[in-house]
């Protein structure tokens, strides 16, 4: 791997995840499945979910449909310029 880090760094990533495959098993480099109803079990009232994207992910659908199931309203914002005002207001009525 190193050699190949050398060589071609752009195909460490590929040859890392054959690596883990082959040591370790496929589980360790498939992501599971997104079920927001058993993710939602685990959370609290002091233990949120969190969502770390990754590009071309939006969770934002299912979290909707998720609360109209449970007869929650959400309001949410996407953070950019501008927006970290409105995010602290929403915070501080969540609370």
């Amino acid at each position: 791997m190193v050699v190949l880090r050398a060589i071609r760094p752009d195909k460490v990533v590929p040859m890392i995840s054959n690596f883990v495959i082959q040591q370790l098993g496929k589980e360790f480099v498939t992501p599971p499945p997104f079920e927001l109803p058993s993710i939602y079990k685990d959370s609290t009232s002091i233990t949120p979910l969190i969502f770390v994207l990754s590009p071309g992910s939006d969770p934002l659908n299912s979290v909707i449909k998720f609360a109209e199931s449970k007869k929650k309203q959400i309001e949410a914002i996407s953070l950019g310029q501008g927006q970290g005002e409105k995010a602290v207001k929403l915070i501080s009525n969540a609370l």
